[in-house]
């Protein structure tokens, strides 16, 4: 189960001026489909899967709620598909882009070598739209999938007063 059609990834791909995929794509569109799940699905946690924590992929939701306006319950908007068709493109040219990990524990903050200095910060320490921390991120993506997003940090009204 994948987002998006085989049809609609030959023609977004062409839209974009981007070549064919050299792979069959069905696979490239499950393997985008699982990243952009993997990657930004924690991100959407002011909603939850409308088929319930069965369902196989992060969309459609229920409770999501995009510029004020209720998400039907029944529809995977169509930037979630077009994030997920980038990230097939990304896993065809560059094979194993959405697959492969980091190893956090061997990340750089830091970095001096003779007068020049740089320094780094992880995913942890900014909160940005990237994807989760330790997987590949792609600016196109974030940029794409930033307005379904949950505001972060956000508090609910009925969490200010506590009644003890």
């Amino acid at each position: 189960m994948a987002y998006g059609t085989d049809d609609g990834l030959i023609e977004w791909l062409a839209a974009q001026g981007l070549p064919p995929t050299m792979g069959d794509p069905a696979v490239l569109r499950q393997i985008g489909s699982n990243y952009i799940d993997a990657a930004y699905e924690a991100r959407l946690n002011c909603s939850s899967r409308a088929g319930g924590f069965n369902q196989l992929l992060a969309w459609p939701r229920k409770g999501h709620k995009m510029n004020g306006q209720t998400v039907p319950s029944d529809l995977v908007p169509q930037a979630w598909i077009n994030a997920a068709y980038r990230a097939a493109y990304l896993e065809d040219m560059t094979p194993g882009w959405a697959t492969k990990g980091t190893d956090a524990s061997r990340q750089t903050k830091r970095e001096r070598v003779d007068t020049i200095e740089r320094e780094f910060f992880s995913a942890a320490d900014a909160a940005g739209t990237d994807a989760s921390a330790g997987m590949p991120s792609d600016s196109i993506i974030n940029g794409m999938v930033l307005p379904l997003l949950c505001k972060q940090g956000v508090r609910d009204p009925n969490s200010l007063f506590r009644v003890i």
